[in-house]
């Protein structure tokens, strides 16, 4: 089937051209990545107390013993877990956004628009509400309970689509209508809690990543590259679903069978990501559109590069947060959405037509 995609595409273009497209191809990824790196670096020096860039370059690259005590703590037990979080939650929703809108065939499909976000956050309202705790490990009952009610956000779509049919019209308005439940479920619970409780609801809601920790970089990393592992085997397949579903199934592909478990693993690294930081809007919904500008539609370069531009705003974000009010960090999920909507706007006026 490759070969197929592969034929398909050097006829549309002409022999000479697919070659140098590659290239271009390439050229776009490499160099984001490559930004991303900076960007990294750029996120661990900013912050409250300012450190010198050499000094940060040595607490990363040199041991314990070699380094500026003061420097390395703040380097490894704050800032780097901080860093790492933001790239893994940034990766994993343009990853899941991208796969989102290409199963479905839509372009505001997304891990947020589609309730994922939303059962996290009622999950993590509902735990802080009741206070109940989990009896080995307290600190984690938030995100446990938010990952299942994200789970369970999943369960219900892909519930509606077997009872109605696994199309992307029924995964479509069973996503919308349970954002909808749990956005409403959402403003019953903050509406019952007390303003102490309330207070700590929003901030939650809000979306930061103070909550970050080793043990969630962990967590949430191992989930995205299982998941980046099971969608890479795919790209073929999931190239040829963006070309429609008749010709998808001329070449081979269970169009059926493809969407629910690319839906299952998008549902997987969406509760990965919000289940330790809370929720983050438009990175699963601009990552995609700018990957897709850059690189076109097939999947072996756009999943990459929408995973590494879903960084980079993250990144971005995690930077803009800091410098925004010295001493203090806004939370960065009301920065992902501020910076989103001009994203789409930009998106909206200078992107040319496109079938979907």
């Amino acid at each position: 089937m490759s070969q197929n995609i592969i034929k398909y595409q050097s006829k549309s273009l002409g022999e000479s051209s697919y070659p140098q497209l590659i290239k271009k191809r390439l050229y776009w990824v490499c160099t984001s990545f490559l930004i991303l790196m900076t960007l990294l670096v750029v996120d661990i020096l900013v912050g409250p107390a300012f450190l010198n860039i050499f000094d940060v370059l040595s607490a990363l690259a040199l041991p314990q013993e070699q380094s500026d005590p003061t420097v390395y703590v703040i380097v490894h037990s704050i800032r780097l877990p901080m860093t790492l979080m933001a790239l893994t939650v940034g990766v994993s929703l343009g990853v899941a956004g991208v796969q989102m809108q290409t199963i479905l065939g839509n372009p505001l499909a997304s891990p947020y628009t589609l309730g994922f976000s939303a059962a996290a956050g009622f999950g993590a309202a509902i735990t802080i509400l009741i206070g109940i705790e989990l009896p080995f490990i307290p600190e984690f009952t938030v995100p446990f309970v938010a990952f299942l009610m994200s789970g369970l956000a999943c369960s219900i779509v892909y519930g509606i689509a077997h009872i109605r049919g696994v199309t992307a019209e029924i995964m479509i308005l069973a996503g919308i209508a349970t954002l909808f439940l749990f956005q409403s479920l959402q403003s019953l619970v903050q509406y019952m809690a007390s303003p102490e409780v309330l207070q700590e609801i929003v901030f939650w809601l809000f979306g930061s990543m103070l909550k970050a920790s080793w043990f969630s970089v962990m967590v949430s990393g191992g989930i995205l590259v299982v998941s980046i592992t099971f969608l890479a085997k795919h790209n073929w397949q999931l190239t040829a679903l963006r070309m429609g579903d008749e010709r998808a199934i001329s070449l081979g592909v269970n169009v059926k069978h493809l969407r629910i478990k690319v839906f299952a693993v998008v549902s997987l690294l969406t509760a990965g990501a919000v289940a330790f930081v809370g929720t983050i809007g438009f990175i699963g919904l601009v990552a995609p559109h700018i990957a897709r500008i850059l690189v076109g539609e097939e999947h072996r370069m756009l999943m990459p590069l929408s995973g590494i531009i879903g960084g980079l705003l993250m990144i971005g974000a995690s930077i803009t947060s800091k410098i925004i009010s010295p001493g203090y960090v806004v939370p960065i999920g009301i920065v992902t959405a501020v910076i989103g909507v001009p994203f789409l706007f930009a998106l909206i006026f200078t992107h040319k037509k496109r079938h979907w």
